[in-house]
Order: structure tokens, then C-alpha cells, then sequence
């Protein structure tokens, strides 16, 4: 038996609370950050977060296509990216511990607990991988700022335009730590040695915990490179009210000796 996984990042976010409501399944377990459904009549599996990332287990296109249609619905902000990770499960009976390799995990027999680590750390890969594309865009356009300090000696972006910039980077930042559960581990895995076991196999297969240090890291010198403009910034505003203060008493000054 093999069940194909696929983890897709619809949004930057989904309304859970009225997901649920329309949507017309008994979740299997859930919260209010996230759903998971075992579908025994079609032998899916779905699990859906707030963070914008539904999986889907053993569902074909043409299923996959509508539930995102549907979703799309409860979405705040639709994330224009290409952003997606498969997997799949295979069944052998003989093994006695579960195998997991790079694009599949094998295992003696599959259950609804089972599917919902599978999934959840895929859906934690993908959600790094979108979160991942936002700062290589930050650290980016910062290296065009850096550059044109190194060359000219002064930034030729506005206050506003900065100010701009700082607030995509804190709304990044502010995304990235709201959703910092998602490098959680659910509570079943503490309860049951097998799925634990599984669970660190499949982090470790999918650099969870490394590439969110990355990210760490990656926003840390986005943030380090806004002090500096923001130090350049207020030293420019600095130099441009002083050189007012002393056109206004110049001007005084020479008001004064017409005068007199």
C-alpha cells in the first residue's frame, strides 16, 4: 500500500474558526490553529493550519483542486508562489521500526495518528520554505541599499520609503514568531515511543530545526542592517534640521541689520 502526500502554501494565513464552521467533516483532531481529518469513506486524509499550509493525503487532482477553491475563501492574504513538498508512505509488514528516507517513509501498518505526525512535518517544511522566500527577498533589496552606501557614501531612499521597507521586515519577523508552534511537537508523539521515534527521523529528514536556525540567523542580519539605516537616516534628518536652525538665524540676523 502507498499513500502520496502533498503539502501546498495557499495563504498567508487561514480563518480556522470559520473553516470549520462551513466545512462539513467531523475532524478527526484539532485546535484552533489547526485541523486534521481522517475521511474513512474515500480513504483521505487532509490537514489544514492557520499558517496558510493545507496537506493532502491520497487525493486526486481533480479533489485537490476544489478544496482549494474552497479554502481560498478563508484566506487573509493568497500567497502568489509556487510553493509545495510531496512525500509518500509505504506499508511493509515484515520491518519491525519505521524507515524514512528522503522522499518516502515506510512503515509496518499506517493509522490516522501515524498520517497526522507524516503530514504535520511536511506541512512544517513547506511553511519554512515560504517563510525562507520572504528573507532571501528582505536580504536582498537590503544589499542594494548596503551597496549603494559602500559606493556613494549615502542612501538615496526616502524616510517614507524606509519606513516602508522596516515595516515589511517587522511584519515578516512578527509572522515568523506567531507561528513559532509550528516547530512544535504534537502532544500524541510524548505518549507513544514508535511515533516519537518518527517524528525525529522526519525533522531530521527535513532540516526543520537547522533551517529554522538559518532563518534565525538570516533575519538577524536583516535586522542589524535596518539599525544602520535607520542610524544614516536619523543622522541625515540631524544634519538637515541643523542646517535649517542655521538658515532661520541667518535670516534673523539679517533681518535684524535691515532693520537697524
Amino acid at each position: 500500500m502507498e499513500i502520496r502526500i502533498e503539502a501546498v502554501q495557499i495563504a498567508e494565513s487561514f480563518n480556522m474558526k470559520k473553516f470549520r464552521t462551513d466545512f462539513r467533516a467531523e475532524a478527526n483532531s484539532g485546535s484552533t490553529s489547526e485541523v486534521f481529518y481522517a475521511l474513512v469513506e474515500n480513504e483521505r486524509f487532509l490537514y489544514v493550519f492557520d499558517y496558510g499550509v493545507v496537506v493532502f493525503a491520497n487525493y486526486d487532482a481533480i479533489a485537490k483542486s476544489e478544496f482549494v477553491n474552497f479554502i481560498k475563501n478563508y484566506a487573509t492574504t493568497l500567497v502568489d508562489l509556487d510553493l509545495s513538498e510531496e512525500y509518500r508512505i509505504e506499508t511493509d509488514e515484515t520491518i519491525q521500526k519505521v524507515l524514512v528516507k528522503n522522499n518516502y517513509v515506510t512503515v509496518s501498518q499506517i493509522d490516522s495518528s501515524l498520517m497526522r505526525i507524516v503530514m504535520l512535518n511536511i506541512a512544517q517544511s513547506v511553511a519554512l520554505e515560504y517563510y525562507e522566500v520572504l528573507t532571501d527577498e528582505l536580504i536582498t533589496s537590503s544589499k542594494h541599499y548596503i551597496l549603494e552606501l559602500e559606493q556613494h557614501g549615502k542612501l538615496s531612499i526616502s524616510k517614507t520609503n524606509l519606513l516602508k521597507y522596516i515595516g515589511k521586515v517587522l511584519n515578516v519577523k512578527n509572522s515568523i514568531v506567531d507561528n513559532l508552534y509550528i516547530l512544535d511537537d504534537p502532544n500524541l508523539v510524548w505518549d507513544n515511543e514508535e511515533l516519537n521515534l518518527l517524528n525525529r527521523h522526519l525533522k531530521a529528514n527535513f532540516d526543520i530545526n537547522t533551517r529554522f536556525k538559518d532563518l534565525d540567523y538570516r533575519l538577524q542580519i536583516v535586522e542589524n542592517n535596518l539599525t544602520l539605516f535607520t542610524d544614516v537616516l536619523n543622522v541625515r534628518e540631524s544634519s538637515r534640521l541643523e542646517w535649517v536652525v542655521i538658515i532661520l538665524i541667518a535670516m534673523e540676523i539679517a533681518i535684524a541689520l535691515f532693520f537697524h
